[in-house]
């Protein structure tokens, strides 16, 4: 509580008992660094000032504003639990860490954070700074990826949260974490908890906190077919339970190999009932990799000109829809299709 006044960044979110803002900034901040994840927190603060906003927004016009930021389920969440707070608490947040946990997209952490900012309940949160600072302290050596490893940290965690200013000390909690304690070469030599840090007095603190490794993921390939008439492309909204749902992309064939004969390329666009124009059918675009928590994407695009636009049966058929450059621009894309068509000029 001494360290925090005379360290802490000076962000947005400080400076508001706002439930909404704090909320907001939650939500981005969630597997996204503060130096990402500002720019998109003015945006959207300034694009949806107030729940009803967001709420009230198109969920593709939510997606777009979120477009690089990944993990899109939490902007769907988002747009789900702002419509929620309006239709079922009359557009006012809850003001209990309880009643926040009933709130879509909203877990324990969360909850306590918008519990303790906004309404000063006596509630730790308890993120990987909050862990990794424990964890070394107190010299606890459980797997803190392993869920019930969760209660023991959250039980030390709600014994040291002081009634009074329970929201400065988990700011400052995770703050020491984020810039005092960090997780490879922490500030050891100048830290005000070095007398009584387990992990410093005992040479563990390169060991501490334990972390189980996550399984490699599986590596997908994608073979796009960027089909294209005159000045329009062809592109397609995802709809399944699956990575980038809601986003646009093109027509795709997954493979189990990073290759897709030429052949089968033409058989694919035949089988959208699209004529090629003469020669019209580039050469694949080198690999594009996109990683995600728990999977590799390589990506090939495929362009191909077409003679005739496509029948609009085989359109619907394949959810496909033809747009302008101007209509892409507004259109939510995972950030690899971005990419794509920021290189190619569409």
């Amino acid at each position: 509580m001494e360290w925090y006044p005379r360290h802490q960044r000076d962000l947005p979110w400080r400076h508001t008992r706002d439930p909404y803002a704090i909320w907001l900034s939650e939500v981005i901040l969630q597997q996204t660094r503060v130096r990402q994840g500002l720019p998109y927190y003015h945006d959207f603060i300034t694009t949806y000032p107030t729940v009803h906003d967001l709420a009230a927004a198109a969920e593709d016009e939510v997606l777009r504003h979120w477009q690089g930021l990944g993990y899109y389920s939490r902007a769907r969440n988002m747009h789900h639990t702002a419509q929620q707070v309006v239709r079922e608490y009359e557009g006012q947040f809850p003001s209990t860490y309880n009643e926040l946990l009933k709130l879509r997209g909203v877990g324990q952490y969360t909850a306590a954070a918008i519990a303790s900012f906004a309404f000063g309940e006596q509630v730790a949160v308890l993120d990987g700074n909050v862990f990794r600072v424990l964890a070394r302290v107190f010299g606890i050596t459980a797997d803190i990826a392993a869920p019930a490893t969760r209660k023991q940290f959250q039980q030390l965690a709600d014994s040291l949260i002081p009634a009074t200013a329970p929201d400065q000390f988990n700011q400052a909690i995770m703050e020491f974490g984020a810039i005092q304690c960090t997780p490879v070469n922490p500030d050891c030599l100048f830290c005000p908890l070095q007398a009584q840090c387990f992990a410093f007095q005992h040479g563990m603190v390169n060991e501490l906190p334990v972390k189980s490794k996550v399984k490699a993921g599986r590596t997908r390939y994608f073979h796009y077919l960027v089909l294209r008439h005159g000045d329009t492309v062809y592109m397609r909204k995802r709809t399944a339970k699956d990575i980038w749902q809601g986003l646009y992309d093109f027509a795709l064939t997954e493979t189990d190999a990073p290759v897709w004969p030429a052949t089968e390329v033409v058989d694919a666009v035949e089988k959208l009932g699209g004529n090629l124009a003469t020669d019209r059918v580039a050469e694949p675009s080198s690999a594009y990799r996109h990683v995600l928590s728990h999977q590799k994407v390589e990506a090939k695009f495929h362009p191909v000109w077409l003679s005739d636009p496509l029948p609009a049966a085989r359109l619907v058929e394949a959810g496909l829809a033809p747009f302008s450059s101007a209509e892409i621009e507004q259109l939510p894309k995972p950030i690899l299709i971005a990419n794509y068509l920021q290189k190619m000029g569409i």
